[in-house]
């Protein structure tokens, strides 16, 4: 999730270069004009020693579109309980789902749907921790179909179940950007595995 003092600061540094911008979506900044050769690499510089990258692919600027729209579905709003994600980032970004989906999937080593359920396992951490709600008041929180439902992801991507995570209330929470690396992790792990077994396996956008 990007602050607006992130946002802010950003719009600080073009205006530097002499350009113009607008915020118009969480994450990221529209150019109000084509910047030159030297404002381009300019910008860049300035903008990775605040932690940004300058997106000029329209794809890669998309996925950033959709992590952030996801990003403030799950970790900040109250809805969830109501979502259909297919929906939700269909609406929200003017794209078909599908197309959304091969784009996503086409950048980045896992799918939508992996990158939501990573998410959504973080959230169910973080509610656990609380500990004002139980599990079964959690599943329905986050839009889980049962509580089972709840616990056989959580235990896919974390190796625990709800309640053992419960008791190790020290181990670290990831942050937000780290997210959706658990299924290269896992996919890695599993290839490694197959092959000593001897198994076959069968941002900133320019107008």
């Amino acid at each position: 999730m990007v602050s607006n003092r992130c946002k802010l600061a950003v719009i600080d540094v073009v205006k530097e270069l002499g350009l113009s911008a607008n915020i118009v979506d969480l994450g990221e900044v529209e150019l109000n004009e084509e910047p030159s050769f030297e404002q381009k690499n300019q910008l860049k510089e300035n903008l990775s020693q605040l932690g940004f990258e300058l997106l000029e692919d329209r794809k890669e600027a998309l996925v950033e579109r959709i992590k952030n729209a996801i990003i403030h579905a799950i970790h900040h709003s109250e809805e969830l309980s109501k979502f259909k994600f297919s929906v939700y980032l269909s609406r929200k970004l003017d794209y078909n789902y599908s197309y959304l989906a091969n784009v996503f999937s086409s950048l980045e080593d896992l799918t939508i749907e992996q990158y939501i359920i990573a998410h959504k396992v973080e959230r169910v951490k973080e509610l656990i921790l609380y500990g004002e709600c139980n599990i079964t008041e959690i599943a329905w929180k986050m839009n889980y179909s049962s509580v089972a439902h709840l616990s056989s992801q959580f235990k896919k991507l974390t190796g625990l179940t709800p309640s053992g995570f419960k008791q190790l209330r020290h181990q670290r929470r990831k942050p937000l950007e780290e997210i959706g690396n658990m299924y290269g992790a896992a996919r890695a792990a599993l290839q490694h595995s197959r092959a000593t077994s001897g198994i076959s396996p069968a941002r900133l956008i320019n107008n």
